[in-house]
């Protein structure tokens, strides 16, 4: 079972990005999936999270109103879409699952997907 976030790259001040993040070997129907992103020289940091379970969203207050979570019917993909982006949303994006509510502490999330770059830069 894994996790795999893609979608980083190279964007401009104020552009937009998609993230993904895909299970395969398990459904993520019912689970909690988060983003965290790590930018250089500072501390990982959670930004978003969903409850399968509810529906309910969580956002940290740098990204809301810029990004938005969401989640496909099929229980495979968890996506992030930013936009209005800024040069300090630059860093490595990562996905997490686990726990039965959202928050931002990192123990209770047991599966993360290896990271994806987001440079926002012009």
């Amino acid at each position: 079972v894994q996790l795999q976030a893609y979608g980083g790259g190279l964007v401009q001040p104020g552009g937009s990005l998609r993230l993904s993040c895909a299970a395969s070997g398990f459904s993520l129907n019912y689970y909690v999936i988060a983003w965290f992103r790590q930018a250089p020289g500072k501390e990982r940091e959670g930004i978003s999270c969903i409850s399968n379970r509810d529906g309910s969203t969580l956002y940290a207050d740098s990204v809301k109103g810029r990004f938005a979570i969401s989640s496909d019917n099929f229980g495979n993909t968890v996506a992030l879409q930013m936009n209005s982006l800024k040069p300090e949303d630059t860093a490595v994006y990562y996905c997490a699952t686990g726990g039965h509510w959202c928050s931002w502490y990192e123990g209770q999330f047991g599966l993360w997907g290896q990271g994806t770059l987001v440079t926002v830069s012009s």
